[in-house]
């Protein structure tokens, strides 16, 4: 067992227990020291026997920045105690400039938790290098008619330093891997930690998976600067290879321990060439197993001091510990995102006459899985919704409330409900459903044959359309209030003009909004940068405005490239009257409009055959009006025919041969290409389409 004191006398103790023969070892002990050194313990601002505040204490008052500081603190500062006029902003003018970020972010409320914090920086002197100070303070919640308080005490640490600085070094990296979310993350503070301070020529960090060591930071990346071995090894984008491999690392992994090979030792290729000056292999322990390893080269001869061997151990067990947390931060992301795309449409369809490309990019603030969302729904007559929406919130209620809000948006679209019903309709389901949540949401209606829209806003940002001459413009559509606010909310319809070439985009406010940036700003700088893209190539548009994301929230994009139609469908309907000869009627409708447009016989009577059993089911089975529209476009004739019933007319499994009826659907199946149904406003409409020949 090791007991090692902490701080000043009083400030406590750092108890080791191990059990390996003999104790514990030089190396050992020097590493024990070095975070014992590390650990803060602040020592007390005020007096215990009389209240005041202590000779190297200080209480910084964090909304007005004034501040009370004891005389000995003052004169490290070198400024005298009756001449301090109370401003921190007095203290801080003295800070070596590279050491200023950090201070601040101390002293600075919004950064802060409540909580112990501890820093190492140095300030100018008039003469000779910088002075290393400690501080080590506690931020206190406001009290009672008192603003929050940062109080500590602020040491000269000059003597408490190692030659090479390891205890600031230690405690760097430590703060670099409490907030590293990846494993890259981790890979990237080792090499900042480690590298430049040891001189290294290169560090490779990696994770032990199985039997595998896989790479995930190389430092420098290129394959040059690495053995052949761990060339031929390179899968995709850094190299992974079996331990077995390598029976020096295996040995070190197996035993746990931070092993340092001088120049001339004798090592297989794969690892003698990593450091032919000097090697330390540092395996990274993360509780009752290995999470990896970390290698560090030296190209020149390297003399290796106690101090940095046990800097090297030290930081071992740091990296070991986070390398495990962020592989199961990687994991979680990985599951969050997996649940994100299942909940968003899987790939677009296409469009006739246009372009629509789509990106979500979710928040790396966090694991929670977001609710924005975007949707492209083709509907009758050559309409294309474009959809696009944000729910409340970052859990998964959200997420859930999401994937219900896009269906039921798809369902209203699709049963034929003009814009405005169709946000009113999804509006008054939020509030049936009692979530306690809203929505925002923006829905564009676009007929690609008349290049014509109507946008329904619902507390969502406005539409951006890029024209054909390069500019582009924020349209300020009318607007209700978000889904699930108000119970009779009202959601007007803006009329656009679309010609060919516009670009329409709509986003999420994640991307045009975020604590540095206000809506208006970003939704201009949104405008500049799509009027300076390329509208030929959609996806590179969509990438490029995503560059520049901030990523604190989720982010959704929705482009879609109006081309207009080559070639225009030909459509022509009928309401069917309810008498005796309605069939009839329709029939010589049909057979008129479809000589009229040149039709081959052929194709002819196949119409004729189903409209007759179409228009019959309809007049038969059902009440109210009945419609057929004839659209012709391309080789493809459709025939519909809608009515007020929502019941779908079904295919019979079997008829006898002295049946009356139910043979209707099987001709139209016999002679059609396709047929189907889609419910229409509370009804339906069955459709059948012919192909007309080459």
């Amino acid at each position: 067992m090791a007991a090692l004191p902490l701080g000043p006398p009083g400030g406590g103790c750092l108890l080791a227990v191990g059990d390996q023969p003999g104790g514990f070892g030089p190396d050992d002990r020097a590493c024990l020291e070095l975070i014992a050194r590390a650990i803060p313990v602040p020592a007390p601002a005020v007096a215990a026997d009389t209240g005041e505040l202590a000779a190297d204490a200080f209480s910084l008052a964090m909304d007005t920045g004034r501040m009370e500081a004891g005389a000995r603190l003052l004169r490290l500062f070198g400024i005298a105690p009756d001449s301090f006029d109370g401003r921190v902003e007095t203290l801080l003018a003295r800070t070596v400039p590279e050491d200023l970020p950090a201070l601040m972010s101390v002293v600075e409320a919004d950064h802060m938790t409540i909580g112990e914090r501890e820093l190492e920086f140095r300030i100018l002197q008039p003469a000779g290098p910088p002075r290393w100070l400690r501080l080590r303070g506690r931020l206190l919640p406001r009290g009672e008619g008192r603003p929050a308080r940062l109080v500590g005490t602020v040491a000269d640490a000059s003597t408490l330093r190692s030659d090479g600085t390891d205890v600031a070094r230690v405690q760097r990296l430590a703060a670099s891997l409490a907030t590293a979310g990846t494993v890259q993350d981790v890979g990237r503070a080792v090499v900042a930690a480690l590298r430049k301070p040891l001189q290294a020529d290169r560090i490779a960090l990696a994770e032990l998976e199985n039997d595998r060591l896989v790479v995930t930071v190389l430092d420098p990346p290129e394959p040059e600067a690495w053995p052949e071995v761990w060339r031929s090894e390179w899968r995709t984008e850094w190299p992974d290879a079996p331990v077995r491999a390598m029976p020096t690392l295996a040995a070190a992994l197996r035993a746990g321990r931070t092993r340092i090979w001088p120049a001339g030792s004798a090592l297989e290729p794969a690892l003698g060439e990593v450091g032919p000056g000097g090697l330390a292999v540092l395996p990274l322990p993360a509780g009752t197993r290995m999470a990896g390893a970390c290698l560090i080269g030296w190209d020149r001869p390297h003399h290796f001091a106690p101090d940095e061997r046990a800097l090297l151990t030290a930081c071992a067990a740091l990296t070991g510990q986070a390398l495990l947390r962020a592989h199961a931060i990687d994991a979680e992301h990985e599951l969050v995102g997996m649940l994100q795309r299942t909940l968003l449409p899987r790939r677009l369809p296409r469009l006739p006459g246009g372009t629509a490309v789509a990106r979500y990019l979710p928040t790396t603030a966090g694991l929670e899985v977001g609710g924005d969302w975007y949707d492209v729904i083709p509907l009758a007559d050559h309409h294309v919704a474009l959809v696009i929406g944000d729910v409340q919130g970052h859990n998964a209620g959200a997420a859930t409330l999401m994937g219900q809000m896009r269906t039921a948006l798809r369902a209203y679209a699709v049963e034929g409900h003009p814009p405005d019903v169709v946000v009113a309709h999804a509006n008054r389901l939020l509030l049936d459903m009692e979530t306690g949540l809203f929505a925002t949401c923006g829905y564009v209606d676009v007929d690609m044959e008349q290049g014509t829209a109507w946008c329904v806003r619902a507390g969502h940002p406005h539409p951006v359309l890029r024209h054909p001459d390069g500019t582009a413009e924020i349209v300020r559509c009318e607007g209700g209030p978000p889904l699930g606010v108000l119970d009779r909310a009202a959601y007007p319809m803006t009329p656009l003009r679309l010609r060919p070439g516009t670009v329409i985009a709509l986003t999420t406010d994640g991307l045009v909004e975020s604590p540095g940036l206000d809506l208006d700003t970003g939704m201009d700088r949104l405008a500049r940068e799509l009027a300076a893209a390329d509208p030929g190539h959609l996806g590179l548009v969509a990438d490029a405005l995503l560059a520049g994301a901030q990523r604190d929230d989720d982010v959704a994009l929705l482009l879609m490239r109006y081309d207009g139609m080559a070639v225009r469908p030909l459509r022509e309907s009928w309401t069917v009257w309810r008498v005796p000869e309605a069939a009839r009627h329709a029939r010589r409708f049909t057979r008129r409009t479809l000589r009229g447009w040149q039709l081959p016989r052929d194709t002819v009577d196949a119409a004729l055959l189903v409209v007759s059993e179409l228009v019959t089911n309809a007049l038969v089975h059902t009440d109210g009006p009945v419609r057929l529209d004839l659209d012709l476009a391309g080789h493809r004739l459709r025939l519909a025919v809608t009515d007020s019933s929502p019941r779908s007319p079904v295919k019979p499994a079997g008829i006898g041969w002295e049946a009356t009826g139910g043979r209707g659907i099987l001709l139209v199946e016999a002679v059609s290409a396709a047929w189907g149904t889609v419910p229409v406003s509370g009804g339906k409409q069955v459709w059948a389409e012919l192909a007309t020949g080459d």
